[in-house]
């Protein structure tokens, strides 16, 4: 297991600079096939699971254009299929996010388990349960979930826990349905905010986000 040793006694000085957020970053990325254009995000952590997210948006026909360390431009247009490729998405579990933001592009959505989990390991059940609400149908085989609709429809829901995947899944999907959605005992963390604000930015109205009702 990986360790920082810290030695102690002597008087620290200099500066740093703190990158974005992994969760941010990590609900961010896959919020820009929503979009119609290219997308730029700064201060993108340099870390595994944003290479892999990218990596599973590139495999799908997204074109992807690293600015420097911390910038990317990523341009969805090009994306080909609502199907995720398996063995990108079970490399890690934030590839869950894909799902509402396919629902709400395509109406269909085919990812595999979060990170390869069992259903009972690390449900989704909070996710289906609102993406339900919103008159999504959904199946899961395999370990695949398939999720598709005709059309969104905004509706009202109380999520049993304050899941934060949830909340940002209802949030993509909800972005693209007609009428209002309603996301009551919301999670409340910070990156929810910032996801509210990426969406806001491309045209979406968000309130509420970092309390326990999203409107």
């Amino acid at each position: 297991m990986d360790k920082f040793v810290i030695e102690g006694g002597n008087r620290l000085t200099g500066e740093i600079t703190i990158s974005g957020a992994k969760n941010a970053a990590i609900a961010i990325i896959p919020a820009t096939i929503l979009s119609d254009g290219v997308c730029r995000i700064e201060n993108v952590p340099d870390i595994k699971d944003v290479n892999k997210i990218t990596k599973i948006l590139y495999d799908m026909g997204a074109k992807i254009r690293v600015v420097n360390k911390s910038t990317l431009e990523i341009d969805t247009s090009t994306i080909h299929t609502y199907v995720v490729s398996e063995e990108l998405a079970r490399q890690m579990r934030g590839s869950y996010y894909l799902m509402g933001a396919l629902l709400g592009r395509f109406h269909h959505a085919v990812v595999t388990m979060p990170g390869g989990c069992d259903f009972g390991v690390r449900p989704i059940d909070q996710h289906l349960k609102g993406f339900a609400a919103l008159g999504a149908k959904y199946r899961i085989e395999s370990g695949m979930v398939d999720i598709s609709v005709d059309k969104l429809v905004g509706n009202s829901i109380y999520l049993d826990v304050a899941s934060v995947g949830a909340t940002a899944n209802i949030m993509l999907a909800a972005t693209k349905a007609e009428g209002t959605t309603v996301i009551e005992n919301a999670a409340k963390e910070p990156h929810l905010v910032a996801l509210a604000n990426f969406l806001n930015s491309m045209g979406a109205d968000i309130r509420g986000a970092g309390t326990d009702v999203i409107k």
